[in-house]
């Protein structure tokens, strides 16, 4: 019924690209898969879906990929790309890439409206302008099994979480200004950061420094990435407040999975993760203005913008900081809202959705 193309991996595109095989293939076992490179693990629904290749030409495809790579088609029917990006403007090649898909999915409100206000060019004949792919939206998810609500440890300590590769985007240069103007050397808090990025090589070391030579360097601990959902959980159980001032997300997995195990989180109230974050479920950062993407590593600046990170929006995330340190009995509630929220975008919930857009 479907032939579905996605990596399978440890990192974004893959970890959601697996999961939603996985519940398309239980509800329709005939769904093939074609791994973006060598799985990097398998098991019973991978090696079903691999089997079924060549069986489902006539079918259409859905490639879950970067969007200046979607255009790859298998098979001979609808060719649906889904792309996950975090910026408000596509570059002349992302364009034309999508440009070859039958419609896209996205995962966000936010990001049908980026795809919907793009300008994809113009006909040659006579001059009108192109229309966008028609787009439908396919949220992600959470594995609930995994991700549950915990109770919260009942001491003075604050524990703050972060968790997404060392990357200005994620906001991680921000976070650690505002964790050390919010606390001083004798505030029971501490910053846990699981942030390793395969992408940046000495440049991880480089950001590590950063934040032990910072006056707070000694309440820091980093996490090593690590190898499994369920020791992601053991490390997400054991904190209260998931802080995540990100520039701009095409999602953000980890901050729906601390929701679904109900913790309180801190977010910026921007880009593609206000499909889930709203203000009974997060504590909000307001963004007042956007400003060029550029980071002199990931992003040159040339197109797109993101979230601006001013002297208001850092007071803000100040203030949440110190709201669920120093009123810790509030913080220590469970995020009932979270947990509900959660319950909503499961991967089950997404494969549905999914299948509801090829009208299968």
């Amino acid at each position: 019924m479907i032939n579905f193309q996605a990596p399978i991996n440890s990192l974004g595109y893959g970890v959601a690209g697996y999961n939603i095989f996985k519940e398309i293939i239980k509800i329709h076992p005939s769904a093939a898969l074609y791994p973006i490179s060598k799985p990097e693990f398998t098991d019973e629904y991978i090696e079903k879906g691999l089997k079924n290749r060549l069986k489902l030409l006539a079918f259409p495809s859905v490639r879950m990929w970067h969007q200046n790579d979607v255009h790859t088609q298998i098979g001979k029917g609808e060719h649906i790309g889904f792309p996950i990006f975090e910026l408000t403007e596509f570059s002349e090649e992302e364009k034309l890439s999508m440009s070859h898909c039958d419609r896209l999915f996205v995962c966000s409100k936010w990001a049908k409206s980026i795809v919907n206000g793009s300008n994809f060019g113009y006909y040659k004949a006579d001059g009108r302008p192109k229309l966008p792919p028609k787009t439908h939206v396919v949220p992600l998810g959470v594995d609930t099994q995994i991700f549950k609500p915990t109770p919260s440890r009942n001491d003075d300590k604050t524990i703050f979480f972060n968790c997404g590769k060392w990357e200005v985007r994620k906001g991680h240069d921000v976070l650690l200004e505002c964790f050390n103007a919010a606390f001083e050397p004798k505030d029971n808090v501490e910053l846990w950061m699981m942030c390793d990025n395969p992408f940046i090589g000495q440049m991880n070391e480089q950001w590590k420094n950063l934040y032990k030579n910072s006056k707070l360097g000694n309440k820091i601990k980093f996490i090593p990435r690590q190898e499994t959902h369920e020791d992601v959980y053991n490390i997400m159980r054991r904190v209260d407040c998931g802080v995540f001032p990100a520039r701009a997300e095409g999602w953000n997995l980890e901050l729906l999975e601390m929701m679904a195990c109900g913790k309180q989180v801190i977010a910026t109230n921007y880009s593609a993760h206000t499909e889930f974050c709203n203000d009974s479920n997060s504590y909000l950062i307001d963004i007042s203005e956007r400003e060029k993407a550029y980071d002199g590593v990931f992003f040159d600046g040339s197109k797109g913008e993101w979230a601006k990170f001013g002297n208001f929006e850092k007071e803000t995330l100040i203030d949440h900081m110190r709201f669920n340190h120093f009123l810790k009995p509030a913080s220590q509630k469970q995020n009932e809202q979270g947990i509900i929220t959660a319950s909503k975008f499961t991967w089950e919930n997404s494969a549905k959705e999914l299948l509801n857009g090829l009208k299968l």
